[in-house]
């Protein structure tokens, strides 16, 4: 069974840092590239991050740039979120997802989401 099971999420205030981890297995991990997407309260889905499935490109969206590192341990099967600087605005459910494609904002696994919120 495919499973993308994310962790690392919780309560943190504005300034502060997190690192989500997604823990991967049931497919080849270091055949895909990873991407984190999240969903902010009332809004729809935010592409955040994307890294190939070497680690060797990133891509991240604008509204993220410089506060946030995505990476990866091919040999632990597990992606990684690290976010600094965190802003209210960060508020959201964080998704680990898998593509075929660095740049085509298509998914094949999805995980089971992780909230993070940003508050005073």
């Amino acid at each position: 069974e495919v499973q993308l099971v994310e962790s690392g999420g919780g309560l943190v205030q504005p300034g502060g840092s997190l690192r989500l981890s997604c823990a991967a297995s049931g497919f080849t991990f270091s055949s895909y590239a990873m991407n984190w997407v999240r969903q902010a309260p009332g809004k729809g889905f935010e592409w955040v991050s994307v890294i190939n499935n070497g680690g060797g490109s990133t891509s991240y969206a604008d509204s993220v740039k410089g506060r946030f590192t995505i990476s990866r341990d091919n040999a632990k099967n597990t992606l990684y979120l690290q976010m600094n600087s965190l802003k209210p605005e960060d508020t959201a459910v964080y998704y680990c997802t898998a593509g075929r494609s660095f740049y085509l904002r298509q998914y094949d696994y999805w995980g089971q989401g992780t909230q993070v919120t940003v508050s005073s």
